[in-house]
Protein backbone atom coordinates (compact mmCIF):
# COMPACT_ATOMS: atom_id res chain seq x y z
CA UNK A 1 0.00 0.00 0.00
CA UNK A 2 1.99 2.83 -1.00
CA UNK A 3 1.11 6.20 0.29
CA UNK A 4 0.50 9.16 -1.64
CA UNK A 5 2.94 12.01 -1.50
CA UNK A 6 1.76 14.15 1.48
CA UNK A 7 0.24 17.69 -0.08
CA UNK A 8 -2.46 19.58 0.10
CA UNK A 9 -4.84 21.60 -2.19
CA UNK A 10 -2.24 24.10 -1.68
CA UNK A 11 1.06 22.51 -3.13
CA UNK A 12 2.35 22.39 0.63
CA UNK A 13 3.31 19.94 2.92
CA UNK A 14 -0.31 18.18 4.26
CA UNK A 15 -0.79 19.56 7.67
CA UNK A 16 -2.95 17.41 9.91
CA UNK A 17 -6.48 17.06 10.19
CA UNK A 18 -7.26 15.52 13.75
CA UNK A 19 -5.77 13.35 16.23
CA UNK A 20 -9.15 14.04 18.68
CA UNK A 21 -10.93 12.21 16.87
CA UNK A 22 -8.30 10.20 15.15
CA UNK A 23 -9.28 10.10 11.65
CA UNK A 24 -7.43 9.57 7.83
CA UNK A 25 -7.56 6.67 5.89
CA UNK A 26 -4.53 5.78 7.91
CA UNK A 27 -5.69 6.61 10.70
CA UNK A 28 -2.92 8.74 11.15
CA UNK A 29 -4.78 11.78 11.76
CA UNK A 30 -4.06 13.46 8.21
CA UNK A 31 -6.36 12.68 5.05
CA UNK A 32 -3.32 11.08 3.34
CA UNK A 33 -4.44 8.58 0.63
CA UNK A 34 -3.21 5.74 -1.21
CA UNK A 35 -4.58 3.70 -4.65
CA UNK A 36 -6.86 1.36 -1.98
CA UNK A 37 -8.24 4.83 -0.54
CA UNK A 38 -11.28 3.78 -2.90
CA UNK A 39 -13.58 6.23 -1.25
CA UNK A 40 -10.78 9.22 -1.33
CA UNK A 41 -10.74 10.31 2.47
CA UNK A 42 -8.89 13.66 1.41
CA UNK A 43 -11.51 16.43 2.93
CA UNK A 44 -10.46 18.13 5.76
CA UNK A 45 -13.70 19.15 7.13
CA UNK A 46 -14.89 20.99 10.07
CA UNK A 47 -17.77 19.22 11.02
CA UNK A 48 -20.74 21.30 11.78
CA UNK A 49 -24.62 19.88 13.12
CA UNK A 50 -26.14 20.28 9.55
CA UNK A 51 -23.12 18.38 7.97
CA UNK A 52 -23.38 15.60 10.67
CA UNK A 53 -27.10 15.37 10.43
CA UNK A 54 -26.45 14.93 6.94
CA UNK A 55 -24.59 12.37 6.86
CA UNK A 56 -26.48 10.25 8.75
CA UNK A 57 -29.66 10.59 6.59
CA UNK A 58 -27.23 9.65 3.78
CA UNK A 59 -26.61 6.66 5.95
CA UNK A 60 -23.04 7.48 7.31
CA UNK A 61 -23.24 8.35 11.22
CA UNK A 62 -20.42 9.55 11.99
CA UNK A 63 -21.64 11.27 15.54
CA UNK A 64 -21.95 7.51 16.62
CA UNK A 65 -19.14 6.28 19.51
CA UNK A 66 -17.33 3.16 18.58
CA UNK A 67 -15.64 2.59 21.80
CA UNK A 68 -14.40 -1.32 20.38
CA UNK A 69 -12.33 1.26 17.82
CA UNK A 70 -11.30 3.84 20.34
CA UNK A 71 -14.23 6.17 18.65
CA UNK A 72 -15.87 8.67 20.62
CA UNK A 73 -17.82 9.61 17.72
CA UNK A 74 -17.65 13.02 15.54
CA UNK A 75 -18.91 16.18 17.08
CA UNK A 76 -19.73 19.84 15.64
CA UNK A 77 -16.34 21.88 15.44
CA UNK A 78 -14.06 18.44 15.17
CA UNK A 79 -12.12 18.10 12.30
CA UNK A 80 -12.68 15.07 10.03
CA UNK A 81 -11.26 13.11 6.81
CA UNK A 82 -14.38 13.11 4.70
CA UNK A 83 -14.77 11.70 1.41
CA UNK A 84 -13.95 13.96 -1.41
CA UNK A 85 -17.47 13.06 -3.42
CA UNK A 86 -19.15 12.86 -0.24
CA UNK A 87 -18.42 16.30 0.39
CA UNK A 88 -19.15 17.08 -3.11
CA UNK A 89 -22.63 15.29 -2.92
CA UNK A 90 -23.23 17.82 0.62
CA UNK A 91 -21.96 20.70 -1.43
CA UNK A 92 -24.66 19.78 -4.17
CA UNK A 93 -27.23 19.60 -1.60
CA UNK A 94 -26.46 22.89 0.14
CA UNK A 95 -25.07 20.74 2.99
CA UNK A 96 -21.31 20.66 2.90
CA UNK A 97 -18.90 21.88 5.82
CA UNK A 98 -16.01 23.98 5.85
CA UNK A 99 -13.13 23.36 4.99
CA UNK A 100 -9.63 23.39 5.84
CA UNK A 101 -7.10 23.78 2.77
CA UNK A 102 -3.69 22.78 4.66
CA UNK A 103 -5.05 19.82 6.03
CA UNK A 104 -7.23 18.61 2.71
CA UNK A 105 -5.09 16.17 0.29
CA UNK A 106 -4.22 17.46 -3.32
CA UNK A 107 -5.92 14.22 -4.59
CA UNK A 108 -9.24 15.85 -3.76
CA UNK A 109 -8.83 17.93 -6.60
CA UNK A 110 -9.67 14.51 -8.48
CA UNK A 111 -13.02 15.14 -7.61
CA UNK A 112 -13.83 18.63 -6.23
CA UNK A 113 -13.28 21.92 -7.95
CA UNK A 114 -10.33 23.63 -6.64
CA UNK A 115 -12.91 26.96 -6.59
CA UNK A 116 -15.54 24.97 -4.41
CA UNK A 117 -13.07 24.05 -1.86
CA UNK A 118 -11.62 27.59 -1.13
CA UNK A 119 -15.51 28.99 -0.88
CA UNK A 120 -15.61 26.82 1.77
CA UNK A 121 -12.37 27.53 3.33
CA UNK A 122 -11.95 27.76 7.10
CA UNK A 123 -8.09 28.90 6.90
CA UNK A 124 -7.94 31.65 4.29
CA UNK A 125 -7.23 35.17 5.31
Amino acid sequence: MQQDEEINVLGEPLQTCSEQPLTGFYRDGKCNTCDEDVGSHTVCIQASQEFLEYSRFKGNDLSIPMPEFGFEGVKPGDGWCLCAARWLEAFEDGKAPRVYLMRTHKRALEVVPFEKLREYAVDLN
